[in-house]
């Protein structure tokens, strides 16, 4: 008898290698996937071809990974598989039906990865189960799966996202619900922003925003920007940055402004170097310590009389008077569903219970920041996400019990920006305005 041989298998290489484990922290750990994804190529010594490699596997495979899990179900007849092989399964199959990379390569190489990081005894399965994924192409996969689906589970299908993410779409949108889904799916050019009075916007480099005054886009390291690297600028979508300058449009009365929900301190930056061209001083607060530390740090460059502050505190629980703050900017927890092209994953990890969740929290701090705000006083309630629960609905539930309440006019703040109305409010698009889906209310108190 021949003696038994232990099958030699080619080592994974080590963009894909990188890739999984990124994806494996993002299941297991709850990491954002952008940021582990940074942190990863921080520590790897990978040419840019093998860095992009590495970034295309990971947006890509998570931005698309419920349809990928449809798609391997239908190939193997399986209703999943164990959470390892999965994330090996979906970078599989983002390379045969996202990527162009060759079918004996993708299959191989994924076959390799499995071997080493599951185990050899899902190598067999790993290549039967790719094998029928490359039989058809996206499209084809996309058409197959579509049978049997109504209009709404067919649009979510075909823009890769969940069915309850595809109604809200669809319920703010209409027929155009289907392009502010697939703008979804298309990763942003990094945006930068200064610190006003710290850094000139032509510091940046790249191109200049097209509504904000503040703003560039521009592809590459951040911090290979000088101001960047110095903390007098930062990074911040355009859409986070046009609701700083809603926020600063109306009139108000003399006073401190506080930014209720800081961390992790991007809105607060720029809010404070508008506040400081002002006459006036920023409170920053941040109910987590750890989250008070990263706007801490963001701050940093503020100096001078008129430096921002920052505490820790509850915003349900306020640590400062009543009527203390001449502009309250109220930027709460939300399910984050107007970001999703920077966070590919959101999408799939976010549930409606989530949503139900949140409701209750928003509220109160929505109250809060009224409250907070002295007579005469603006206040800016803002949330990345368009989902009516979290934005219109939860105004509507506050400002019943509220006759001290002026709702003023949003849009009107941002002139220059199309497109933007929601009744009195403002509602950003990624693909109307190329900025994240933020949506902003201005309300006057007393």
């Amino acid at each position: 008898m021949m003696p038994n041989r232990r099958l030699r298998r080619r080592r994974p290489d080590q963009p894909r290698r990188i890739a999984y484990r990124v994806l494996r922290a993002v299941a297991e750990d709850g990491a954002y996937a952008n940021l582990e994804l940074g942190r990863a190529l921080d520590g790897a010594d990978l040419e840019p071809r093998d860095a992009a490699f590495v970034t295309e596997l990971v947006a890509g495979t998570s931005r698309l990974s419920g349809t990928y899990d449809r798609v391997l179900a239908a190939a193997s007849g399986r209703r999943g598989f164990e959470a390892p092989l999965a994330d090996a399964l979906r970078l599989g199959a983002h390379q045969l039906l996202s990527m162009r990379v060759p079918t004996h390569a993708a299959v191989g190489a994924t076959v390799d990865l499995a071997a080493a990081e599951v185990g050899e005894k899902v190598a067999g399965l790993t290549n039967a189960v790719l094998r029928k994924v490359a039989a058809r192409d996206l499209d084809g996969w996309i058409a197959e799966l579509a049978r049997g689906e109504d209009e709404l589970g067919a649009l979510a299908l075909r823009t890769h996202h969940p069915r309850w993410i595809a109604a809200a779409y669809r319920d703010l949108l209409g027929a155009e619900a289907e392009a502010a889904l697939a703008a979804n799916n298309v990763a942003p050019v990094t945006t930068l922003v200064v610190r006003p009075g710290l850094a000139a916007r032509a510091e940046l480099g790249g191109e200049p925003t097209a509504h904000s005054p503040w703003g560039a886009r521009r592809a590459g390291n951040p911090g290979d920007v000088e101001a960047v690297a110095q903390g007098r600028a930062g990074v911040q979508d355009e859409g986070s940055q046009l609701v700083v300058a809603a926020l600063a449009a109306p009139d108000a009365p003399a006073g401190p402004w506080l930014d209720l929900c800081a961390g992790p301190g991007g809105k607060a930056a720029l809010l404070a170097g508008v506040a400081i061209e002002a006459g006036t001083r920023l409170l920053a607060s941040e109910r987590q310590p750890h989250r008070a530390e990263l706007v801490a740090r963001a701050l940093r460059a503020y100096a001078g009389p008129l430096a921002p502050a920052v505490i820790a505190a509850d915003g349900t629980r306020p640590a400062w008077p009543a009527g203390a703050f001449a502009r309250v900017i109220a930027d709460v927890p939300c399910t984050g569903l107007g970001a999703l092209r920077r966070r590919p994953e959101a999408r799939w990890r976010r549930t409606e219970k989530d949503l139900a969740d949140l409701v209750p929290l928003q509220q109160a701090l929505l109250r809060t920041a009224l409250d907070s705000a002295a007579p005469g006083g603006v206040v800016a309630y803002v949330t990345c996400s368009p989902h009516r629960a979290e934005t219109v609905g939860v105004l509507d539930a506050v400002l019943a019990g509220r006759d001290d309440v002026t709702v003023l006019d949003a849009p009107a703040a941002l002139p220059g920006v199309p497109d933007a109305t929601l009744g009195p409010y403002l509602q950003l698009w990624p693909h109307r305005h190329g900025t994240d889906a933020m949506f902003c209310a201005l309300l006057r108190v007393g």
